[in-house]
């Protein structure tokens, strides 16, 4: 009789200490995140160039280019403007688009300079899912994203450049899910470079044909008058519907197709990441 009632007892107890772990999984999940979150956040801090450059940029185009492709390109009154704007205001979410870009691209540099330091490696060697690791890093990038995106539209308001005030709240979604694309993106071709120089090349090779072949600087339907193939070129760059996404929010409206096509980019972005950084196929194979 007191072999039958052992189970018995000791079932209740495994019940209750599997029901005691599953928070404190919880917390070790959420303190990993948050780990990640503040390195790269103190990361970001100590190289203070990165935020005057992620702001010069945006401002170069929106400044000095804007001035000279004012009078050559003529806009007209399409979604969500109700009424004619202006260049500077049109090129707006194109120049948050390239902050989210450049920055997701740049921290995906910071991953490959990890690698050949060797502190990835001990990243990834943590007890901790590696797809919850990578998306904590995704997760950081965007936010620190995100905070480059307002202090850029904070000083293109005090260059003249304000939009409506809703705007500046209702974009932060879109901000969120168009950098975590585009950081995934990021993630995606660190999974394929090993050295850090020539992870420079593919970042160029990447993101100058996605900035130029989209609805950033110029409207697609101008596209369609220069050429066909480069307005569909255009259609199909995940980064067009990532610039749509954001200037449908600045003026507080949605844009579900652009926002499907942003979410379904994300989606596969984030899958081949997770692809590239499995030991049985991916850079721990190659030894990392």
């Amino acid at each position: 009789m007191t072999d039958t009632a052992a189970p018995r007892a000791t079932a209740p107890r495994a019940a209750s200490l599997a029901t005691a772990s599953r928070p404190s999984a919880a917390r070790a999940h959420a303190v990993a995140m948050l780990w990640i979150v503040r390195r790269e956040a103190r990361r970001f801090v100590g190289q203070r160039g990165r935020l005057v450059a992620a702001l010069v940029r945006p401002l170069v185009w929106l400044l000095v280019f804007a001035a000279g492709f004012r009078a050559a390109l003529g806009l007209s009154i399409t979604p969500p403007y109700q009424t004619y704007v202006t260049y500077e205001t049109y090129i707006v979410p194109g120049c948050c688009g390239m902050i989210l870009l450049f920055n997701g691209m740049q921290s995906s540099l910071g991953l490959v300079h990890d690698r050949e330091m060797g502190s990835m490696r001990l990243l990834l060697t943590s007890p901790l899912p590696r797809g919850w690791l990578l998306l904590s890093k995704l997760v950081a990038s965007t936010l620190i994203s995100i905070l480059q995106v307002y202090a850029f539209l904070a000083v293109a308001a005090l260059f003249g450049t304000v939009l409506p005030w809703p705007g500046y709240v209702a974009v932060l979604p879109a901000l969120f899910a168009a950098g975590l694309m585009l950081g995934a993106l990021g993630l995606a071709l660190s999974s394929t470079v090993r050295q850090l120089e020539n992870f420079a090349g593919v970042m160029n090779f990447v993101i100058f044909p996605m900035f130029f072949m989209s609805s950033a600087l110029y409207p697609l339907w101008k596209m369609a008058e220069a050429s066909a193939l480069l307005h569909d070129i255009c259609a199909v760059n995940p980064f067009t519907h990532a610039v749509e996404l954001i200037r449908f929010a600045l003026y507080a409206e949605a844009n579900w197709p652009a926002l499907g096509w942003t979410g379904l980019a994300a989606a596969v972005f984030v899958a081949l990441a997770l692809w590239g950084y499995d030991p049985a196929r991916g850079l721990v194979r190659r030894g990392v």
